[in-house]
């Protein structure tokens, strides 16, 4: 268990009692076991105090977790089947981008998600979750297929943002996410998003222009980074925890001002504390949404679609 800076009182704890119960193990007597059920009551009181206080930087923390739940372990939890597809029929396969055909309970359903490594083998391999081109094409494929099959859509999103390299500009990366999210908007089967850990702008956008759209309790959605915006705003990176604030990029924040449909709360301590739960919360809330949309007509899906992104961004202009 990798801990954040703001758990450290809670690691010393956690160290603790894992070593009790391995003395446990062993010697199994009354007062050990006494110990044990102590130090569990207080590491839950403290767990339970750290979490009902975070900062919007603490959580910025979370959604970036490198223990954070990726989309391949969500997959395997709330599906009970998954077949991945690979490649665009253009370039390549990009392995940021994972999609396939799933089954979930008595519907299929295509899946599309944004994947970063868990160590640094695989980061270089998923390109740290920042897809290119081919990326957002594979899930234009994928969308095809969608229509084509009938079958809802589901996407998990987790990214920093579209990879920003030469390359992937040369290969036409704007005009990927552009088509992207046209093509989402257009879809005539209901479809629903999740950011399940950072939401990182229009490589986010790409995979989120959805029916529902939600996040996990922990997970952040913004059109620059913390760091990107204090550059900007402050001309200094390291003001990132104050640009966080500002920004309001949490998932209680987006709720309030009516960009997302919900929030999906998160296990106590975070959703790599607890990956399965984490799943299968996203798995009831999803079935939960396609029951509500599964009845409506391609026209009406697509109206509604239109109509819920217009209507975001309020102002208010004041008279002098």
């Amino acid at each position: 268990m990798r801990y954040l800076d703001f758990e450290r009182p809670l690691a010393t704890l956690e160290e603790e009692l894992q070593e009790l119960r391995r003395r446990y193990e062993t010697e199994r007597n009354e007062e050990l076991l006494g110990r044990i059920e102590r130090l569990e009551r207080e590491v839950k009181r403290l767990r339970k105090e750290i979490f009902s206080n975070l900062t919007r930087w603490q959580k910025v923390q979370l959604a970036r977790h490198p223990d954070r739940p990726k989309p391949l372990d969500l997959i395997a939890h709330m599906c009970d089947d998954f077949v991945e597809l690979h490649g665009d029929r253009l370039f390549g396969d990009d392995a940021a981008v994972v999609a396939g055909l799933a089954k979930m309970g008595k519907y299929g359903v295509v899946v599309i998600g944004i994947q970063k490594g868990k160590d640094t083998e695989e980061n270089l391999k998923r390109n740290f979750g920042m897809a290119h081109p081919e990326g957002y094409r594979k899930a234009i494929r994928l969308f095809d297929l969608a229509d084509k099959l009938h079958l809802p859509v589901l996407t998990l999103v987790d990214t920093p943002g579209a990879y920003p390299g030469i390359g992937a500009e040369e290969r036409g990366q704007f005009s990927a996410i552009a088509h992207s999210i046209r093509r989402m908007l257009l879809l005539k089967v209901p479809s629903v998003a999740f950011i399940t850990g950072e939401g990182g702008s229009g490589g986010a956008l790409a995979l989120a222009a959805a029916d529902r759209v939600y996040m996990l309790e922990y997970s952040i959605y913004s059109v620059i980074s913390p760091e990107g915006a204090a550059s900007i705003l402050f001309k200094d990176a390291s003001r990132n925890r104050e640009a966080a604030e500002t920004l309001r990029i949490t998932a209680d924040d987006l709720y309030e001002f009516g960009i997302i449909d919900g929030v999906i709360k998160e296990p106590l301590g975070g959703a790599h504390r607890d990956p399965k739960t984490t799943a299968l919360r996203i798995r009831r809330t999803f079935l939960k949404a396609l029951k509500e949309l599964k009845g409506r007509s391609p026209r009406t899906l697509r109206m509604r679609r239109f109509k819920k992104y217009v209507r975001m961004g309020k102002w208010l202009e004041e008279s002098y």
